[in-house]
């Protein structure tokens, strides 16, 4: 994949409850607001999140964010679909890394990208997760990620399990990527160790399990 600037690029955001502007300052207000936003969420909660700390943090004044954004509201909204934009086009790009990868390193690969994404957006992704108790609709956008996850890989994943019982193994993957998703949302949500989000240890041992649970439904293909 190629390298990444951050969390966003300076340009005018075609997002819902955004105010466009042709400013190139305006713009870097945006950027800078949204940005402040999405680092400070790492650390509190959206309830937590004040205007005025935020536009605290950028040096803006509280007018000049209700002129970008029509309600807070509208502003984690617009965090929520860059993230989610970020996450499309990073899946876009998953390839494997050569032609003669193995199972094993497909999936350390793939288990790699989605920690980095989450990574990137932690915070955002655990206020999202937050506010689901009240708004069950703003998680949407990450479940149809996860549902688009779920369709991507299997192309990359099916040719090193081998021929035969194709629904099957897609089902394994399926469910493998459940697992994978589940253990991330809880890491970003409730904390619980022994692993952290931040672990390389989590990649390693999320990467071995998604495996092995490939090779269980390859080894019961090979028994069947």
């Amino acid at each position: 994949m190629r390298p990444r600037p951050g969390l966003m690029e300076l340009r005018d955001f075609d997002l819902p409850g955004v105010a466009p502007s042709r400013q190139k300052r305006s713009r870097e207000t945006t950027l800078a607001l949204l940005r402040a936003g999405a680092a400070m969420l790492r650390t509190r909660s959206l309830a937590e999140l004040s205007i005025e700390a935020l536009c605290g943090e950028v040096g803006a004044t509280v007018g000049a964010f209700y002129s970008r954004f029509e309600s807070k509201e509208s502003y984690f909204n617009a965090l929520m679909a860059l993230a989610t934009r970020d996450g499309e086009q990073r899946l876009s790009e998953i390839r494997p890394p050569s032609h003669e990868a193995g199972l094993d390193e497909l999936c350390q690969v793939m288990v790699s990208g989605i920690i980095v994404w989450m990574r990137s957006h932690e915070g955002v992704l655990r206020a999202a997760l937050q506010h689901d108790d009240t708004r069950p609709d703003k998680w949407t956008p990450f479940k149809a990620l996860a549902r688009a996850t779920t369709e991507r890989v299997p192309p990359l994943l099916l040719p090193a399990m081998g021929k035969g019982r194709k629904p099957a193994k897609i089902r394994a993957i399926a469910f493998g990527f459940q697992v994978v998703l589940g253990t991330l949302v809880n890491a970003i949500l409730n904390d619980p160790g022994p692993l952290s989000l931040s672990s390389k240890e989590m990649e390693r041992r999320l990467a071995s399990c998604l495996l092995l649970l490939l090779q269980a439904e390859i080894g019961h293909a090979t028994r069947s």
